[in-house]
């Protein structure tokens, strides 16, 4: 079983991280990206998905043209764990 990050271990995480953000009611992070359109957007979208499919982590998003939201929890913790804050900086790096 994969641990969930402590209190203090998520809050110190999401300060490091620029732009992400707790999501509300849950033990989540999200953060949306903006890009020229919507060409771009699937492309960094395709980026994330190898990452992800390479960690076998994988976000929920979702892509309205050229803006993409993510929003990263680990379901076997039923919150955020060290996967999630991985990932979020492989995603930051496509940036």
């Amino acid at each position: 079983m994969i641990a969930r990050l402590t209190a203090n271990e998520r809050d110190e995480a999401l300060a490091a991280l620029v732009g992400w953000a707790p999501v509300k009611d849950r033990d989540a992070m999200t953060r949306t990206f903006m890009f020229a359109d919507f060409k771009e957007a699937f492309a960094f979208m395709t980026r994330v998905a190898l990452a992800a499919e390479k960690m076998d982590h994988h976000p929920e998003w979702s892509n309205i043209y050229k803006t993409v939201t993510i929003t990263l929890s680990t379901h076997e913790a039923n919150g955020l764990t060290r996967r999630d804050i991985d990932l979020a900086k492989i995603i930051d790096g496509f940036v």
